[in-house]
C-alpha cells in the first residue's frame, strides 16, 4: 500500500487534472488549488455545472464534457456530489481521485464519502480520501502537513 506522500506525488505528476468544485467565490480553496496547479504547469480543467468560464478558461458542466480523459480528478464538493462524480470517474476510466478534507475542520469541511471511497477501491481507482494538494505545493501548507502529521491526522 502506498503512503499519502507517494499517492500525492503520483497524483500531482499527472499531465491532465480536473478540479470539480471551482466556485464563483473568489477565495474558495478549490479555486486556489486550481490556480496553483495551473501555475505549476499542469493542464487543469475546471468543472462546475453552473459556470461557463473560470479564470478565463472554459468551465465544464461535468467530467464527460472535458475534452480529454483526466489522469486525475480533485474533488471539493459535498460528499453526496463526490459519490456522483466518482460514479462518472468509473464510467470514464479515471485512475486517480483526490477527495479534499480540511484536517482541522474534519467532516464539517470534507468532500470524503465512504461510499465513494469504496467505489474507487472496487474499481481500482487510486483514491486519496482527505488532505489537500496544497500540502505539497506551497511552503506554508507543507509546514501544516508536518504539523498535521504529528497530530496523526494525515490520510492513511
Amino acid at each position: 500500500m502506498s503512503t499519502f506522500k507517494e499517492m500525492a506525488n503520483d497524483f500531482l505528476t499527472q499531465k491532465n487534472l480536473a478540479v470539480v468544485g471551482v466556485s464563483r467565490a473568489k477565495d474558495s480553496a478549490a479555486n486556489l488549488i486550481y490556480k496553483k496547479l495551473r501555475d505549476e504547469g499542469i493542464q487543469v480543467y475546471p468543472v462546475n455545472p453552473n459556470m461557463e468560464t473560470f479564470e478565463g478558461d472554459k468551465c465544464y458542466p461535468d467530467l464527460k464534457a472535458v475534452p480529454v480523459k483526466p489522469d486525475g480528478v480533485f474533488l471539493m464538493t459535498h460528499p453526496e456530489t463526490t459519490l456522483q462524480v466518482v460514479e462518472e470517474c468509473v464510467d470514464l476510466g479515471v485512475e486517480r481521485v483526490w477527495m479534499h478534507e480540511n484536517a482541522f475542520a474534519g467532516a464539517a469541511n470534507s468532500s470524503v464519502s465512504q461510499e465513494a471511497v469504496d467505489l474507487c477501491q472496487a474499481n481500482n481507482i487510486k483514491v486519496i480520501a482527505g488532505g489537500c494538494p496544497m500540502m505539497f505545493l506551497e511552503f506554508g501548507h507543507k509546514c501544516m502537513r508536518w504539523i498535521i502529521g504529528l497530530m496523526g491526522k494525515l490520510p492513511a
